[in-house]
Formats: C-alpha cells, sequence, structure tokens
C-alpha cells in the first residue's frame, strides 16, 4: 500500500502539519498552501486530486460532500473528522492523534488499492 497523505482543512493550525511531518507523516495544510479562503467542495476536489486524505473538525458538511461525490462518481481518497473532544488548541495531541489513527489504520487498509471515500473519526 502507498503512505497515506493527507491535508488538514483550515479549521486546524498549520502547527499541527509541521509537528505531523516531524512524526513521519505526510501531511500538508491549506494554510501552507494559501488555500483557506476555498469553500468545502473545493478543498475536497483538490485534496482528490493531489491525492491526499483530508482531516477536519467539520463533521456535517464533509459527510455531506462525501455523499455528493458518490452520488456524482467523482472519488475522492478520504476524509478524517477529529471529533470535538480533541483540543483544537493542542497541536501537538491532534498530530499525535493522527499519527495513531495511522497505526491502528494501516493494517486494516492494506491491500485496498485506493482508500475512496473513507470517512473515519479521530477520537481520543
Amino acid at each position: 500500500m502507498a503512505a497515506l497523505r493527507f491535508l488538514l482543512d483550515e479549521d486546524i493550525a498549520p502547527q499541527v502539519a509541521v509537528i505531523a511531518r516531524g512524526l513521519g507523516l505526510d501531511v500538508a495544510s491549506v494554510h501552507e498552501l494559501g488555500r483557506t479562503s476555498l469553500a468545502d467542495y473545493e478543498q475536497l476536489r483538490r485534496a482528490a486530486a493531489d491525492p491526499r486524505i483530508l482531516v477536519t473538525f467539520n463533521r456535517d458538511d464533509f459527510i455531506y460532500w462525501t455523499r455528493e461525490f458518490f452520488r456524482a462518481g467523482l472519488a475522492h481518497h478520504g476524509v478524517l473528522i477529529f471529533s470535538r473532544s480533541l483540543p483544537r488548541d493542542q497541536p501537538d495531541r491532534l498530530a499525535h492523534a493522527l499519527a495513531e489513527w495511522v497505526a491502528h489504520s494501516a493494517s486494516r487498509l492494506e491491500g485496498s488499492l485506493d482508500p475512496a471515500y473513507l470517512l473515519d473519526f479521530i477520537a481520543e
């Protein structure tokens, strides 16, 4: 399986990407890419084109957009949603939670050529 790649939505501090990269993850932030003003649909479309799994706190909108992409036959590479139990103001905890998700999910995703439409949650 190819290494998982992630894109942090604008509701996640860009410091999370820096810390996550230090943990060996391939993570970019929309803040770093200068794409904070894009609509959710466009963020997901660009993450799909990259290809990256979008990581967000924005549960409702990205569940909606995942369904809409599926209905339109537009694949994306997944959405991970941080639980509201995780503190937004602690980038270190968010980066480590993402790393832990990767460690526990790698075997589950093994053999999958493409985690298209993956929708999962990261909680403490």
